[in-house]
C-alpha cells in the first residue's frame, strides 16, 4: 500500500482570499514504512504573507523571491502522488488550497484540476477525533499523547510536519514509527559497531501470560473499527483472525 503524507504552508488561512501555497512537504510510505521518498518544494506565491502567518512559519516574501511558482511544479507534485492515499491533517484546508492552485494552472497545461480523480484522501484530524473524542487533536496533542518527539518543532514546516505526522499517524493505528525505521537509518545501524541495537534477553524466569479482560477486548473490537473505517476494511487484524479460522476447525 502506498501512502504519501502531506503538509503545506500558506500565506494565509482563507483560500476563498486568494491566499496561496508557499511550501509543499510529503512523504512517501510503503507498507507502512518510510521509503526515502520525499517531494518538498517552496514555491513564489506572488503575494504578500500575512503576518500571522508567518509567524506560524517563519516564511517571508524575500525567502521566496527565488523560489519556483506552483506551475513549475505541478507535473511533478502530481506525478509523486496520483494512485496513493494521501494522509493530511485537516485534509479540506491543504485539499483546498492544492486544488485552488490547479485551478489557476493555464489552459495549455493538460493536468488534472481535483485531487479526488488523482488519489484517495485520509484526514488525521477526522481520525483522531473518532478515536479521542472531547480531547485537542492538533498535532502537538497528538505527539504529547503517542509520546512523539516533536522537540525540534519550533516552527511550522511542511516537510518537517508531514514527517511528524507520519510518526503520528502510525503510532494511531497501531504501527511502528515510519521514519525512525527507514531503510537508510537500518542500513547505517547495520554497518556500524556498536550502534545502539542490543540483543534481546530472555529472563530467567517463566514469562507471565496476562489475558485481556472483557473491557480491554471490546476496546480492542472498537479500535479495530475505526482502523477498518480510516483503511477501507483492510485492517490486517482481522484478516489474520479470518486466516486463522479454518486453520483452528482443521485440529478439531
Amino acid at each position: 500500500m502506498r501512502q504519501i503524507v502531506l503538509d503545506t504552508e500558506t500565506t494565509g488561512l482563507e483560500v476563498e482570499r486568494g491566499h496561496r501555497i508557499i511550501e509543499i512537504g510529503a512523504v512517501e510510505l510503503r507498507n507502512r514504512r518510510a521509503t526515502g521518498r520525499n517531494f518538498h518544494r517552496y514555491l513564489n506565491p506572488d503575494r504578500a504573507i500575512d503576518e500571522g502567518a508567518r509567524a506560524v512559519h517563519g516564511i517571508s516574501n524575500a525567502d521566496l523571491a527565488d523560489a519556483p511558482r506552483f506551475a513549475q511544479v505541478a507535473a511533478e507534485l502530481i506525478e509523486f502522488i496520483t494512485g496513493a492515499e494521501l494522509v493530511i491533517h485537516n485534509a479540506s484546508f491543504d485539499v483546498g488550497f492544492l486544488e485552488a492552485e490547479l485551478q489557476q494552472l493555464p489552459e495549455s497545461a493538460a493536468l488534472p484540476r481535483k485531487i479526488a480523480g488523482l488519489c484517495g484522501v485520509l484526514d488525521t484530524l477526522a481520525l483522531a477525533r473518532e478515536m479521542h473524542p472531547g480531547q485537542r487533536n492538533n498535532l502537538d496533542a497528538l505527539c504529547k499523547r503517542y509520546g512523539i518527539d516533536n522537540s525540534h518543532r519550533e516552527l511550522h514546516g511542511a516537510l518537517l510536519d508531514a514527517r511528524i505526522l507520519a510518526d503520528v499517524y502510525l503510532a494511531m493505528t497501531g504501527g511502528q514509527s515510519a521514519l525512525a525505521l527507514d531503510s537508510q537509518q537500518a542500513s547505517g545501524a547495520a554497518g556500524s559497531q556498536g550502534g545502539g541495537v542490543q540483543a534481546l534477553v530472555r529472563p530467567a524466569a517463566g514469562l507471565v501470560v496476562r489475558h485481556a479482560t472483557a473491557e480491554e477486548l471490546a476496546d480492542h473490537e472498537r479500535l479495530l473499527d475505526l482502523i477498518a473505517k480510516a483503511s477501507g476494511n483492510r485492517c490486517v487484524f482481522r484478516q489474520c483472525d479470518m486466516d486463522r479460522v479454518p486453520a483452528a476447525a482443521n485440529r478439531q
